[in-house]
């Protein structure tokens, strides 16, 4: 099967998952900025981080034949600090023209806390101005609901966001209609101890249907599982979906979303 990795967070991952994931028929992995593990203290460190994303993991991704794409921000778990985030978003435009950079991402809520609120406007404010696709972080468990709702009403709020230019990803069964619903396209990210299984993952495409969905692993230095793309597709053949709708699924549709960026462009094989 063939199939393209739209959330991973590489910089976290070993080489041998590279290996793997190519061998599994990924054609393509996306890398949105995060969470270090622990608070960055300053710009600098992020400037840095922008610099990996940009440069050295595309290269190492490379080595196997994959290509690499990234998204720019300072993710929601490190924006309660408003003047750290204001001086990172300053640095972000000298990095939208690099060729491997797809949008903002993944911006959006934590603990859905005033200030983290008001660093995910600054950030669409910046989307907006760039003309950049947005990918948004939707918070975990019993805030999920209430940040999804916030995050769908600030992005409403702006009348220059195009509901189809951006990702909200990590929806569950009690979010994924909402967001659909406004125009949006969602991910559904396969953990094996948090939101979605394999099982519901499908069970979601049985309710809701293909269009404007895709998944993704979200792979990091957590409990995370670099595979579960094509380990997802199994049970969608165990079920019953023809081959068609698997790679529609697993590899058109984020094909479709990422191609309204000019860089994401797979090499031809001839």
């Amino acid at each position: 099967m063939r199939y393209i990795e739209p959330h991973g967070h590489m910089v976290s991952r070993t080489t041998d998952d590279y290996i793997d994931m190519v061998t599994a028929g990924c054609e393509a992995v996306c890398e949105p900025a995060f969470w270090a593990g622990f608070d960055r203290s300053s710009s600098d460190g992020f400037r840095d981080y922008y610099r990996q994303l940009t440069e050295y993991e595309p290269a190492r991704a490379a080595r196997y034949g994959l290509p690499h794409f990234c998204w720019l921000c300072i993710n929601p778990k490190e924006s309660e600090d408003v003047g750290l985030a204001s001086e990172v978003l300053a640095l972000i435009p000298e990095f939208l023209d690099r060729p491997n950079v797809l949008g903002i991402g993944e911006i959006g809520l934590n603990k859905n806390s005033r200030n983290e609120l008001k660093v995910l406007e600054m950030h669409v404010d910046l989307a907006a101005r760039t003309g950049q696709m947005i990918l948004v972080h939707t918070p975990h468990l019993e805030d999920k609901l209430k940040g999804t709702r916030l995050i769908l009403d600030l992005l409403a709020a702006d009348s220059r966001i195009r509901p189809e230019r951006v990702l909200i990803d990590h929806v569950e069964e009690h979010t994924v209609r909402v967001v659909l619903d406004r125009g949006h396209w969602a991910g559904m990210t396969l953990y094996p101890i948090s939101k979605c299984t394999p099982a519901r993952a499908v069970d979601i495409l049985d309710m809701h249907g293909t269009e404007r969905l895709w998944m993704n692993s979200a792979c990091d230095w957590g409990e995370s599982v670099p595979l579960a793309i094509p380990k997802t597709a199994l049970e969608m053949r165990r079920r019953g979906w023809s081959a068609e709708a698997i790679d529609r699924v697993i590899y058109q549709n984020p094909l479709r979303f990422l191609s309204q960026n000019p860089r994401f462009r797979l090499p031809t094989v001839a």
